[in-house]
């Protein structure tokens, strides 16, 4: 027998891992997209049959999306996709605030012309999704750019924090950006800000990024402001038999 051949069990754990991936790749990419909306529910056996696989993988992946933020499981609900109050998107964009100008600052110096190719190419891909109306590939690419510029700030932890609070915001913020008609500034605003670094201004780099998360921000807590109040101006629809 092969040394390096899995034993049975083993090789089930793997497969389960690798499925349970598969499952929450999919089950995030809908979150994000907007396809399960705040307050979904993501129930076990239905998403098990949707997929064709036991629950045990569609268990761990819905662990793992709610280690990421993505979902709250509840005892007898299942996994909810959650809604963000105003409170906690102030607490986001305040962290964001107080640590993304500290990782550009220290980032922005050591930026390589290689990563300053991959910059242009997230912006030219960008512009292209932005013209053909993709919604799915905005926040991947907003994330994808803001981590490339903090990337040699040499704080992994920091950048770490700030991945995950990219993540908790992207799914609001892609929705508001998309009803309100934000991207073309995101887009202008991402431009000047390679346009800054490669020009050695850092510190007006720094401010900007402050504006642009600040705009951001802004508009978003508004949209979710506009959208709670139209949510509670619509009538409650009578019970049956009432």
């Amino acid at each position: 027998m092969d040394g390096t051949a899995l034993t049975s069990p083993l090789r089930k754990t793997v497969q389960h891992r690798t499925i349970s991936a598969a499952v929450a790749a999919e089950l995030r990419r809908r979150i994000l997209d907007g396809e399960v909306p705040a307050g979904g529910q993501l129930r076990q056996d239905a998403l098990a049959a949707e997929f064709a696989v036991s629950r045990i993988p569609v268990r761990e992946a819905l662990m793992q999306l709610e280690a990421e933020g993505l979902v709250k499981i509840h005892p007898h609900r299942g996994a909810v996709v959650p809604e963000l109050s105003l409170a906690e998107i102030e607490e986001l964009f305040e962290l964001r605030l107080l640590l993304e100008p500290r990782l550009l600052a220290a980032s922005a110096p050591q930026l390589s012309d290689d990563d300053y190719a991959r910059l242009d190419r997230i912006l030219e891909e960008y512009s292209d999704e932005l013209r053909a109306r993709h919604v799915s590939r905005w926040g991947e690419l907003n994330r994808a750019f803001h981590l490339l510029l903090y990337s040699r700030a040499e704080k992994p932890r920091t950048a770490g924090i700030v991945a995950n609070l990219l993540q908790d915001c992207d799914r609001h913020t892609r929705l508001q950006l998309s009803l309100t008609g934000g991207m073309e500034r995101a887009e202008a605003e991402h431009a000047e800000l390679v346009h800054l670094c490669r020009a050695g201004r850092i510190d007006d780099a720094c401010e900007l990024l402050r504006a642009h998360i600040e705009n951001v921000g802004r508009a978003l807590r508004r949209f979710l402001e506009e959208r709670g109040r139209e949510k509670s101006a619509e009538p409650i629809a009578p019970r049956a038999g009432s």
